[in-house]
C-alpha cells in the first residue's frame, strides 16, 4: 500500500545483451513486465530494422494460424484455452519446428478441404442429375403433340411452309415428334427462374416450351457449405439454331445443363446408375469427414499454445527492434525504464537468459542520468486497480506526485453514500458487488465482450465499498427503503389524551416542553420524523449543513495535500506564498462558516433559560456570512443577540482582513520572491559551475548537478510578466473556486433528498396505494404479487441503477474538480511495460 502515496522511483537503464541472448532475455523480461523500452532506432523505417525478416516469418505463422481457426471453427470444432497456464516463447531452436509443424498442418488441411470441395462438386452434380430425372419424368409422359402443335401455331399467320408441315405431322403426329422436337434439361437458381423463363421467351420469341419443377430439399454449396435452392427445367423447342441460343442463355444464368435420355427406359437406366454412385460417393464422404475431424480435433487441442507462441515470438522481434547495434556488432544496446524496485529482478532476467543460450558472457545493465521525465507507475492491485483508473481518467499523475488514489478509496464512496443514502438500496449494490467478487474468477476466464458488463465489473470493489457506505449512511438517515426503523425507541412522547388526537388534523410536540426526553436517538436520526409534516423542513436544513460542513473539509484535506508535493519536489517557496495563502483563505471564511453551524447546534437550545439562546433567536449562518463579507448588520428581535458570542464582530472583521491580505500574497509574493531573490543566486551558482578551478571541486560536489541546476535555472529564469500573468490566473481561479466549490458541495444535500423523496414516493404510490386497495381475499394474493413485482422492478431500475449512476457521476465530479484540483496537476505520461499479458488482452479486445 506505500506505493499508492505516490508513483514509483524510476531509472533510465541501458542494457547490453549478446545477439544470441537477446532472444531470451527479452522473453524473460516479457514474462515479468518491468521494462518499458525506447526506440533507438527512430531514424530508420520499419523495413530497415535489423530483426524485420523474423517479424515476417511471425506474420506468416499468424497467416496459417488464421486459417487453420477459420477451417476449425467452420467445422463447429471448440477450441479449449487455457488461460491460467499461457505458454512460454519458443525457443529459437523450436521456431523451426513450430514452422514446419504449422506448414504440414496447414497443407494437410488444405488437400482435405480441396479433397472435400471436389467431393461434395461430384456429389452436388450427380444429386442434380438425380433430380433433373426425377423431376422432368412427369414431362416426357405428358402429350407431346400438344407441345409441338403450340410451337408451330406462332409461325402460321406468316409462313405457308409451316402450315403445310403441321398438316403433314398432323397426320403423323408421333413421327413429327420423334424426329423434329428438342429439349434441354438442369437447374438453375430458384431466384433466378423468373428472368430466366423471360429470356428464353425474348430470344425464341415464344418458340420454347418452358417446364419446370422445384426441388423440395435445398442442397449444399461445395466451397462455402451454404444452402442453395434450386429448380428444375426441362426446354422443348426445334432447331440447331434455337438450340445453341438457349445454352448460351442457361450459361449466362448458371444453369447446370445434364444430359436426359428421351426413352423412359433410359431414363431408368440412368436413375439407377446415379442412385449407385450417389450412395458410393455419399460413403466416401462420411469417410472423408471422420477423418478431416480427427485432424481438426487434434490441431485445435495445440491451436491456442500455437497462437499465444507465435505471438509472444512477434511481440519480442518487435521489441527487439527498438534496440541499437554496438559499433562491433558484438552485443545489442537498449534503452528501458524500469522501477528502481525491479531493477534486481531485471538483472536475474538477463542472466537467466544467458544462461538458457548457454552463453558464457553475461548481459547487464548500466543506470543512466537523463533530464527526461520518467513515466509514471503506481503499483496496484485488483482492489485498488478501480480507484486508480478513476483517478488516471482525469490524467495521469506527474512524475512522483502525491497520488489522490490511495484517498480516493475512502472519500469517494462515502461521498457516494451521503448523496444515496439509503441502507436497502445499499444492500442491493452490496450483494451486487458481493457476487462479482466471489464469482471474479469464473468472469474473468469467460472475457466478458460487453462493455458495460466489463465496466461494472472492473469497478466491482468500487461498487462494494459504495454499498457498504451507503449501509452506513442510511442507518444515519434510519431510511431503509423510504422507511425508518425504531429498535431504540422514539425519545419524543405524546401527552395529548385521545380526543385531541382524534379532533385534531396535526399537533405540535414541543422540545421545550416534556414532550423531549432531552435524550437523543442512539444512532441516527429519530423515526418520529417519519411522521412529521415538517420533515422535509428538518432534514433539508440537516443535510445542508452537513454538505456545507463535509466539502470544507474536503477542501481543505485537498490543500494540505500539496505540501506533500512541495515538501517533494523541494519548492519551498510555495510552501509560504501558495499553501499558506491558500490555506488561511480558506479557514479564515469557510471553516469558520462550518464552525458557526457546530456553535449553533450547541448553544441554542429549547430548553435554555436566557431567551438569546432560545430557537428562535439564533441567527442564521448564511446571514451571519453574508453581513461578515459585506461589514453590514442584520436587525434581530428585542431580547435577541446578532451574534453567537461576545467578540465575534471584532473576529469577523479580522478574518475578512487577513482574506483579503492573502489574495496579494498569492498573486505577488512567488514572482517577486523569484525576481528578487532566488535569480541572484542562481546566476551565482552559474558562475561557480563555469569557474574550473581545481580547487572548487571540493565545493562543487556539495551542490546541485548541473543539469539540475540548469533546468532550475530554466524553471525560474522566465520574464516577470509572464509570472505575474500566470500567477494572477491561479489566484483569481483560486479565490473564485473556493466560493463555487463549496456551493458546488450542496449536490450532496440536494442528490439524498431527491433520492428520498423518489424512494418515498415509490413506496406510497406503487406499493403502500396497491396494499390498501386489497382488502382481502385469495385472489388479491396474486395481484399482491404483481404490484411487489412491479415496485421491486422500478426499485433497482431507478433508484439503484439510474439514481446510483447519477451519484457516482456527481462524486467523480466533487473528486475531480474541488479536491485534485487543490493540489493535482495530471501532466505525467502512463508507465507502459513490455508484458505479455498486456498485449495478448489487447489484440483479444482488437478481436
Amino acid at each position: 500500500m506505500g506505493a499508492m502515496f505516490r508513483s514509483e522511483e524510476m531509472a533510465l537503464c541501458q542494457l547490453f545483451i549478446q545477439p544470441e541472448t537477446a532472444y531470451l532475455s527479452v522473453s524473460e523480461l516479457g514474462e515479468t513486465g518491468t521494462v518499458q523500452f525506447r526506440d533507438l532506432n527512430g531514424d530508420q523505417n520499419y523495413f530497415q530494422r535489423k530483426f524485420v525478416n523474423e517479424v515476417r516469418r511471425c506474420d506468416e505463422l499468424e497467416r496459417k494460424l488464421r486459417y487453420i481457426e477459420a477451417e476449425v471453427r467452420k467445422d463447429d470444432v471448440p477450441i479449449p484455452d487455457n488461460m491460467s497456464q499461457l505458454p512460454r516463447a519458443p525457443n529459437p531452436r523450436a521456431i523451426i519446428d513450430l514452422e514446419a509443424h504449422l506448414e504440414k498442418t496447414e497443407n494437410d488441411i488444405l488437400e482435405l478441404s480441396h479433397n472435400a470441395v471436389n467431393l461434395k462438386s461430384t456429389y452436388l452434380e450427380l444429386t442434380e442429375l438425380w433430380h433433373v430425372l426425377e423431376k422432368t419424368q412427369v414431362f416426357f409422359t405428358e402429350n407431346q403433340e400438344s407441345f409441338l402443335l403450340l410451337l408451330y401455331q406462332q409461325e402460321e399467320a406468316n409462313d405457308s411452309i409451316t402450315r403445310a408441315l403441321i398438316n403433314e405431322e398432323a397426320q403423323n403426329p408421333s413421327a413429327s415428334s420423334r424426329g423434329r422436337l428438342e429439349f434441354v434439361a438442369g437447374v438453375i437458381n430458384r431466384e433466378r427462374v423468373p428472368t430466366f423463363e423471360r429470356m428464353l421467351w425474348r430470344i425464341s420469341r415464344g418458340n420454347v416450351f418452358l417446364r419446370q419443377a422445384e426441388l423440395e430439399k435445398p442442397l449444399e454449396d461445395p466451397a462455402t457449405g451454404n444452402k442453395i435452392y434450386k429448380t428444375a427445367f426441362v426446354a422443348f423447342f426445334q432447331g440447331e439454331q434455337l438450340k445453341s441460343r438457349i445454352k448460351k442463355v442457361c450459361t449466362g444464368f448458371h444453369a447446370s445443363l445434364y444430359p436426359c435420355p428421351s426413352s423412359h427406359a433410359e431414363r431408368q437406366e440412368m436413375v439407377k446408375d446415379v442412385q449407385i454412385r450417389l450412395e458410393d460417393l455419399n460413403l466416401v464422404l462420411n469417410q472423408t469427414q471422420d477423418h478431416r475431424q480427427r485432424v481438426l480435433h487434434s490441431v485445435a487441442k495445440e491451436l491456442f499454445n500455437w497462437s499465444i507462441m507465435v505471438r509472444k515470438m512477434k511481440a519480442i522481434y518487435h521489441t527487439m527492434n527498438l534496440f541499437n547495434m554496438d559499433v562491433s556488432k558484438k552485443c545489442l544496446i537498449g534503452e528501458c525504464w524500469v522501477p528502481v524496485a525491479d531493477l534486481g529482478l531485471v538483472q536475474a532476467c538477463l542472466t537467466e537468459g544467458s544462461k538458457l543460450c548457454g552463453s558464457t558472457i553475461p548481459s547487464f545493465l548500466n543506470i543512466i542520468q537523463t533530464s527526461e521525465d520518467p513515466p509514471t507507475f503506481n503499483r496496484t492491485n485488483k482492489f485498488t486497480k478501480g480507484f486508480q483508473t478513476l483517478i488516471d481518467a482525469y490524467g495521469i499523475a506527474s512524475y512522483r506526485e502525491a497520488n489522490p488514489a490511495l484517498y480516493t478509496i475512502v472519500t469517494f464512496p462515502f461521498l457516494f453514500g451521503v448523496m444515496f443514502g439509503d441502507a436497502g438500496h445499499g444492500i442491493i449494490l452490496t450483494i451486487f458487488a458481493a457476487i462479482m467478487i466471489l464469482r471474479e474468477k469464473k468472469i474473468m476466464e469467460q472475457k466478458l465482450e460487453n462493455e458495460i458488463a466489463s465496466i461494472f465489473f472492473g469497478g466491482r470493489y468500487i461498487i462494494l465499498l459504495m454499498g457498504i457506505f451507503s449501509i452506513y449512511t442510511g442507518i444515519i438517515y434510519n431510511d431503509v427503503f423510504a422507511k425508518s426503523l425504531n429498535i431504540f425507541g422514539s425519545s419524543w412522547k405524546i401527552h395529548y389524551n385521545f380526543t385531541d388526537v382524534q379532533n385534531h388534523h396535526a399537533l405540535t410536540l414541543d422540545p421545550a416542553t416534556n414532550a423531549y426526553e432531552q435524550s437523543p436517538y442512539p444512532l441516527g436520526v429519530d423515526p418520529v420524523w417519519s411522521l412529521a409534516e415538517n420533515k422535509i423542513l428538518f432534514l433539508n436544513s440537516f443535510k445542508m449543513k452537513l454538505s456545507i460542513i463535509f466539502g470544507v473539509v474536503h477542501m481543505i484535506f485537498g490543500v494540505c495535500m500539496s505540501v506533500v508535493n512541495i515538501i517533494h519536489f523541494k519548492k519551498y517557496s510555495s510552501l509560504f506564498f501558495e499553501f499558506l495563502p491558500q490555506l488561511i483563505f480558506l479557514l479564515v471564511l469557510f471553516f469558520y462558516m462550518a464552525v458557526l453551524m457546530f456553535i449553533k447546534w450547541i448553544l441554542y437550545d429549547a430548553t435554555s433559560p436566557a431567551l438569546r439562546f432560545k430557537p428562535g433567536c439564533a441567527p442564521s449562518v448564511l446571514n451571519t456570512f453574508i453581513n461578515m463579507m459585506l461589514f453590514q448588520h442584520s436587525k434581530v428581535e428585542e431580547g435577541c443577540y446578532e451574534f453567537m458570542f461576545e467578540g465575534q464582530a471584532t473576529m469577523q472583521t479580522c478574518f475578512v482582513l487577513i482574506a483579503l491580505l492573502c489574495i496579494p500574497t498569492m498573486l505577488l509574493g512567488k514572482p517577486l520572491y523569484t525576481q528578487f531573490c532566488l535569480k541572484p543566486k542562481l546566476k551565482q551558482v552559474g558562475k561557480v559551475l563555469k569557474n574550473g578551478n581545481a580547487s572548487q571541486d571540493i565545493e562543487l560536489q556539495n551542490t546541485p548537478s548541473r543539469s539540475q541546476t540548469v533546468s532550475v535555472q530554466q524553471d525560474h529564469d522566465s520574464d516577470f510578466g509572464e509570472m505575474m500573468i500566470y500567477q494572477a490566473i491561479h489566484t483569481i481561479e483560486y479565490v473564485l473556486s473556493t466560493v463555487s466549490h463549496t456551493a458546488s458541495y450542496l449536490r450532496l444535500w440536494a442528490l439524498s433528498l431527491a433520492h428520498s423523496q423518489l424512494s418515498e414516493v415509490l413506496w406510497n404510490r406503487v406499493l403502500r396505494m396497491g396494499l390498501g386497495a386489497l382488502e382481502g381475499g385469495y385472489v388479491y394474493s396474486i395481484i399482491l404479487f404483481f404490484i411487489f413485482a412491479g415496485w421491486a422492478f422500478f426499485t433497482i431500475a431507478i433508484l439503484v441503477l439510474m439514481e446510483g449512476l447519477s451519484a457516482f457521476l456527481h462524486t467523480l465530479r466533487l473528486h475531480w474538480m474541488e479536491f485534485m484540483s487543490k493540489f493535482y496537476k495530471g501532466e505525467g505520461h502512463i508507465f507502459q511495460p513490455f508484458y505479455f499479458k498486456n498485449i495478448l488482452d489487447a489484440e483479444d479486445a482488437e478481436d
